[in-house]
């Protein structure tokens, strides 16, 4: 329980801070050799869960006026979520059983680290309201590319917003609002199976992963939207290259 109340902090932290919520999940058992119920469905519909509830609490104003009122721009996320869906359902077994190494996870931080870094330099005054069908399918595409372990779904998104000239508050504004269909849509998927009888009902754990995802989540939602008003992401890149270098270490120790 206690590992799974550390994993259910660390994916409510790092889904929306750009330091790659997956390849945290993934290093952390890997580091500390947990097995067993940490890799169940009940988990995984809990943590996906948590972070949904958290979206929804710090976005429902966003979405009632995307619903009642700014319907094209609730159109261009729609439009923007298709990329990452497709990807999802086409590449899912290719990146479960193929990309999530530690070694594809090094590479991957490092090289969306500098992707970052470069970003920062390309933002101008554009707002969320600004968004064309072409910013949002860019920055769609962008959100499938973050099914590589390590990529971070709010770093590419973010980047991708700032390259095409978006303020970081903006960028960071759509790329939230841009996941929750997504976050949304695997809850759903994994609910279904864990409904159907395809894992184990362990209510402990999915409360534990639930809570303490969806707190932390929302701390972590907040805590962005000031922090990138008058901040850049360099210091999150910077993270990036430091987790890269232990994992690094971390394998080197262990030949």
């Amino acid at each position: 329980m206690i590992e799974a109340l550390i994993l259910g902090i660390v994916q409510g932290l790092t889904e929306f801070l750009p330091v790659s919520s997956t390849a945290h999940l993934i290093l952390f058992p890997w580091f500390f050799n947990w097995t067993g119920e940490l890799e169940s469905l009940t988990f995984n519909v809990a943590l996906h869960a948590g972070t949904l509830l958290a979206l929804f609490i710090c976005f429902w104003k966003d979405w009632t006026e995307l619903i009642s009122r700014k319907r094209r721009l609730f159109v261009l996320i729609m439009i923007a979520s298709v990329p990452a869906g497709i990807a999802g359902f086409l590449l899912n077994d290719i990146v479960e059983n193929s990309l999530r190494n530690p070694y594809v996870i090094a590479v991957s931080l490092v090289v969306f680290g500098c992707v970052m870094l470069v970003a920062e330099k390309m933002n101008t005054s554009k707002t969320v309201d600004d968004m064309t069908l072409q910013d949002a399918v860019t920055i769609g595409i962008a959100q499938a590319v973050a099914l590589i372990p390590g990529a971070s779904r709010s770093g590419v998104t973010i980047s991708a917003g700032l390259f095409k000239g978006f303020e970081r508050e903006a960028a960071a504004r759509f790329s939230f609002l841009l996941s929750t269909p997504v976050i949304a849509g695997a809850t759903f998927l994994h609910a279904r199976k864990l409904i159907a009888g395809y894992g184990d009902h362990d209510m402990n754990l999915f409360l534990v992963g639930f809570i303490a995802s969806a707190i932390t989540g929302y701390a972590a939602i907040r805590f962005l939207m000031i922090f990138f008003r008058k901040h850049p992401l360099n210091a999150f890149a910077y993270y990036r290259f430091g987790l890269a270098a232990v994992i690094l270490a971390g394998l080197w120790l262990r030949r």
